[in-house]
């Protein structure tokens, strides 16, 4: 890779040397034109091969486990090109919604009843047509935690799904309350420190199949939480092995980041309204412990948390709920097997927020 970088860089300079001294049309001329596409091409393919193709950092709590990843899941150590157009991660962001498809999943909705008389909406896939594990009773099972405002319609898990279903797991997704369209029953929503829900439907999917191998996969939030869950519990997790996607170690560093001036207008804001939505379709069941006018002014999400989600939990501050909410805190007490994987350039997830708490680990 570096020889074709340098190889590129060489060609780069005898195209400038061309421009320079051999081409004689008018800029507008053909010649001048194709050949300053060409200059530019090259000049964007080195600066890409250079500085944003990269092989992933692989850090890992053990040496046992770093040659398991490697051997079976060697994509964590070759270098990953970004597309090619549009590799900044706000971009891809931003684009995602409109670019993508959405497949076609048929779902299975249930609801399970609470200890405080809430409910929580499970969406299943059952995948009664596997190929490789026709008795569902010991099919593998996989559950999705979608991110902080996300449910099982999200392109996201559809496509999570949708690739993986050759491999004949079967899949539920975790909706958090009163995002899914189902009722709010209880004056409580959810947030990524308390996993008393994601104890409740973890418990009640490993007693429907005992016997089937338990996984589960959490995006952004809802890796925090499955974090968080597994930190809390340790080992004694009837989960089998996780994987994370684009987690807020740190709590703290995501809502610096997200703050940012750009980062705020084309992020922090429009989640933040969609959290007032949320609440103010189930304003009725706030009314009594929650200033809710108070929470609809908030401007971001650190206001959103520090006026809802820390007085719905019961937080002092928000510093408080921010400390108890960051995974990085609780990593040393996973006692199963954990791929997180984060982009380096995440706004979500700042670099520093991410490599404190690996190096941690």
């Amino acid at each position: 890779m570096q020889r074709l970088a340098m190889d590129l860089r060489m060609l780069s300079r005898e195209l400038s040397h061309y421009l320079e001294h051999q081409v004689r049309v008018g800029f507008f001329g053909s010649g001048v034109g194709f050949s300053l596409i060409l200059g530019f091409s090259v000049a964007y393919a080195c600066y890409y091969l250079s500085s944003i193709a990269k092989k992933p950092q692989l850090v890992t709590g053990g040496e046992s486990f770093s040659r398991f990843l490697q051997d079976h899941c060697p994509v964590v150590t070759e270098t990953y090109y970004p597309t090619v157009w549009c590799w900044e991660s706000r971009g891809q962001t931003l684009l995602r919604p409109f670019i993508t498809s959405k497949p076609l999943v048929q779902y299975r909705n249930e609801l399970i009843k609470t200890a405080d008389g809430g409910q929580i909406s499970l969406d299943w896939f059952d995948n009664d047509n596997s190929k490789h594990y026709m008795d569902a009773s010991t099919r593998p099972t996989v559950l999705l935690l979608p991110g902080l405002t996300g449910t099982s319609k999200e392109s996201y898990i559809l496509h999570m799904i949708h690739l993986s279903e050759e491999l004949g797991y079967g899949y539920v997704v975790f909706n958090n309350r009163g995002v899914a369209g189902e009722n709010l029953l209880t004056p409580r929503t959810y947030c990524c420190s308390n996993t008393e829900d994601l104890e409740t439907v973890i418990h009640h999917v490993h007693s429907l199949y005992p016997s089937a191998p338990f996984l589960a996969a959490g995006v952004s939030m809802g890796g925090m939480l499955l974090l968080n869950y597994l930190g809390k519990i340790g080992p004694k997790t009837p989960l089998k092995a996780a994987a994370t996607f684009s987690v807020g170690w740190n709590t703290f560093a995501c809502s610096e980041s997200l703050e940012k001036p750009l980062n705020w207008l084309l992020f922090n804001y429009y989640l933040t309204t969609c959290l007032q939505s949320s609440v103010n379709k189930h304003r009725h069941m706030f009314v009594k412990q929650i200033d809710v006018d108070h929470v609809m002014k908030a401007k971001s999400l650190r206001e959103f948390d520090k006026r809802f989600t820390s007085v719905m939990f019961g937080y002092r501050t928000i510093d408080d709920y921010y400390t108890d909410a960051s995974p990085n805190r609780r990593l040393k007490s996973v006692g199963i097997p954990v791929l997180c994987l984060n982009s380096v350039d995440d706004v979500f997830s700042p670099s520093h927020g991410k490599l404190t708490s690996l190096y941690t680990f």
